[in-house]
């Protein structure tokens, strides 16, 4: 590919372009996809203990895993039916877990993502939507505090959340009069607050609005909330020489968490796995009922999903090297809450990216441009920090403007160099006998795709209806004459349905509906 080629993709001048922010994005999205298909499972071996007292048991873990089979077999062998268990700590706490903060944007695409199946992209939609109805605060804020002025008007419109239909046990639980404040710091609120309803009723919402709405509503009840407290329990005992230990937990006291009683709910400390209910006094003596070894692996930090993906770029400065770099730029990332899912919907619209279930995974030609442009300048995601520091330090007078300008200036002279030696490596080249005449092959370029046989006139324009048809579907359809279904079409009326792309009998485009489906117009 030539060097103007190159320039016109990766900075951001045509239609196949991936700007200043995407490639960061992508390069994190093909990192971690090459990482989690390159990583190699290893092998270790857990070893637990039963003990019992009366009818209930507990399951006490090794404290050290094995990485060798033989020394972990050693170590099975060395318990046996007569071994007997000393408990060497039994220690309990009480803990507060306090509630979440309210929702700026990105916090809510990643519950929708999460909860609902959103993509970002929609979850701003709908809450656009919703912002429009005069149903919730602005909704492209970055900020996850509401200033003490605001605060006074909480508990009356706490009053109306609590009386929706999945909302109305919770009455008996929330002190209005001594509302959790976490979530009021005028210093933390920027151009814009957190996100929370008005109080205005809401009626005649799609079932989508209805569950967007429903969770930034619960959202306000849990931050408001009192904490959730636990008594957290650690238990340790020793086995022929081998030390186990067994944390278990309990919730004395819901609080927030009793909104929406999610799993997801739960801290790092507690365990996910009941390991029993039985409880023992330091000294105790306790024969060991049974004792079991256990094969495990070591897995891959999974794929990025939406949820995930916005968390990465939403801290992605927690990783640059430079402490006053990240800390200029901690509360910063790739974009800003308004912007963060334009630059995924690009990356999808522009065929870097793909999803495979919720997961997202690059394509072929985005790990191409992530293989030649990883090294250079215009991927570093670092860079925002730097630039903050830079700011902050002119902030203070301890760098000129001037100085800041020759940096700047100094980048760019830099990262236009290494694009302009950019030489992308192709991709591998498809051709498509035409479906029509048979003889003539398919050129397919930014905007259309045409058979080279003068003679034939088979054109396909890429724009079809509201959709933008990638390389994957015109693929489908020349080989296939139909593509796979492709969700999100709008009708003349705006109402949204699926549908694939195929031709008809004279190879015009048209729609397929689903066998199942119903046609909506």
């Amino acid at each position: 590919m030539n060097a103007s080629r190159a320039l016109a993709i990766v900075s951001g001048s045509s239609n196949n372009s991936i700007g200043r922010v995407q490639t960061p994005t992508l390069a994190m999205i093909c990192s971690r996809y090459r990482e989690n298909r390159n990583f190699v499972s290893t092998p270790y071996w857990q070893l637990h203990v039963t003990l019992k007292n009366g009818d209930s048991h507990r399951r006490f873990f090794h404290t050290v895993n094995f990485s060798d089979r033989q020394e972990a077999e050693t170590a099975y062998r060395r318990i046996s039916s007569d071994s007997r268990a000393t408990v060497t700590k039994v220690e309990r706490r009480r803990t507060l877990q306090q509630p979440p903060l309210l929702y700026d944007l990105t916090a809510l695409q990643k519950e929708c993502n999460v909860h609902l199946d959103l993509s970002a992209a929609k979850t701003l939609d709908i809450a656009q939507s919703l912002y429009e109805k005069k149903l919730i605060s602005y909704p492209r804020t970055g900020s996850r505090y509401i200033p003490h002025d605001v605060m006074v008007c909480v508990p009356g419109l706490l009053e109306r959340i609590l009386v929706m239909p999945g909302f109305a046990a919770c009455a008996g639980t929330l002190d209005l009069a001594r509302l959790n404040t976490r979530s009021v710091d005028d210093r933390k609120v920027t151009d814009h607050h957190a996100l929370i309803t008005t109080g205005i009723a809401p009626e005649g919402l799609s079932e989508a609005e209805t569950a967007v709405y429903t969770l930034i509503a619960g959202r306000m009840l849990e931050a408001f909330s009192p904490c959730c407290e636990k008594e957290m329990l650690l238990m340790e005992c020793r086995v022929e020489g081998l030390d186990f230990c067994s944390k278990g937990s309990s919730v004395v006291s819901p609080g927030w968490r009793g909104i929406f009683g999610r799993k997801e709910d739960r801290e790092d400390d507690e365990p996910e796995t009941d390991e029993g209910t039985a409880v023992f006094a330091e000294g105790d003596t306790v024969p060991v009922s049974g004792h079991g070894l256990a094969q495990k692996k070591t897995m891959p930090r999974p794929l990025y999903t939406e949820a995930t993906l916005l968390a990465a770029m939403e801290t992605c400065g927690r990783e640059i090297a430079d402490e006053q770099a990240r800390e200029a730029v901690k509360e910063l990332g790739i974009g800003t809450p308004a912007t963060r899912a334009a630059i995924i919907t690009t990356l999808f619209k522009r065929d870097y990216i793909a999803r495979s279930g919720k997961s997202i995974v690059p394509t072929e030609k985005g790990l191409h441009i992530y293989e030649a442009v990883k090294e250079m300048l215009v991927a570093d995601a670092s860079l925002t920090g730097s630039w903050e520091k830079a700011l902050l330090q002119i902030e203070r007078h301890t760098l000129t403007t001037e100085a800041f300008m020759a940096s700047i200036t100094d980048y760019t002279r830099k990262a236009t160099r290494e694009i302009l030696n950019l030489s992308l490596p192709s991709a591998t080249a498809r051709t498509f006998t035409c479906p029509k005449c048979k003889t003539g092959h398919i050129i397919v370029r930014e905007k259309i795709a045409r058979c080279d046989n003068k003679g034939c006139g088979l054109t396909v324009y890429r724009r079809f209806l509201n959709k933008q048809l990638t390389d994957q579907h015109l693929e489908q359809l020349f080989s296939s004459g139909s593509t796979r279904l492709i969700k999100g079409f709008k009708g003349k009326k705006g109402v949204a349905f699926d549908a694939s792309v195929t031709f008809d009998a004279g190879f015009t485009l048209t729609l397929s509906f689903p066998k199942n489906g119903k046609k909506k117009r």
